[in-house]
């Protein structure tokens, strides 16, 4: 009789551990995510649109309603435009840029403005028989209707003012009509909410400004 040896190799198969076992016996598998009520994921998407929609409208751009015919042709009475309020934190306004501004003659009950920038920081305004002068030389102004100007005349002179650092000189396309500049002076560049860039309504009316 064979006496059995305590280092005789073991023959019992070697037990291998699950993979998706961990060390302490925990399951490695992911578990399934909780899905999110239906309601309540609608109403985060709702909620995320709204804010997001309210941001861009206070930040980058607003839609803006034109009232009167102070810029015809360029815009009509019940036009659309929209506005890009960054334009002037990432540069100076330009002329030539059709801009929205704040009412800042303590009357609550009138809208924003918009009109045209004219005249630059720095430079001398004068409009005299319905030329518009800059530093002594005359301004070329393709966007004016003439038939416009012929039959509604083109409005009050302005003498020589010079524009203050910081503000613009601005003037309505449709002279004869328009409170501008020449009625409460150049604006300072705080008063601007921002510059209208396109027409979107009505749509037969759209076109880039």
């Amino acid at each position: 009789m064979t006496d059995q040896l305590g280092d005789e190799p073991d023959t019992q198969p070697e037990r291998v551990q699950p993979r998706d076992l961990l060390d302490d016996g925990v399951s490695n598998r992911p578990q399934p995510k909780k899905k999110m009520n239906p309601l309540v994921e609608w109403l985060v998407v709702v909620a995320v649109a709204i804010t997001s929609a309210l941001l861009v409208r206070a930040y980058v751009v607003q839609q803006f309603a034109v009232e009167g015919e102070s810029m015809l042709s360029t815009l009509q009475d019940g036009d659309r435009v929209l506005v890009n309020r960054l334009s002037y934190r990432l540069h100076d306004p330009r002329r030539g840029d059709v801009v929205v501004l704040k009412r800042f003659d303590g009357n609550a009950t009138e809208r924003d403005l918009i009109k045209r920038v004219i005249g630059l920081p720095g430079e001398t305004v004068e409009v005299r028989s319905c030329v518009v002068y800059i530093d002594d030389r005359e301004l070329k102004e393709p966007y004016l209707d003439p038939a416009i100007q012929q039959r509604d005349g083109c409005g009050s002179d302005q003498a020589p003012i010079q524009v203050p650092e910081d503000s613009v000189f601005v003037l309505g396309d449709h002279r004869g009509k328009s409170s501008d500049s020449r009625a409460f002076g150049p604006v300072a560049d705080d008063f601007l909410i921002g510059r209208a860039f396109v027409i979107i309504w009505p749509v037969g009316d759209w076109a880039w400004l």
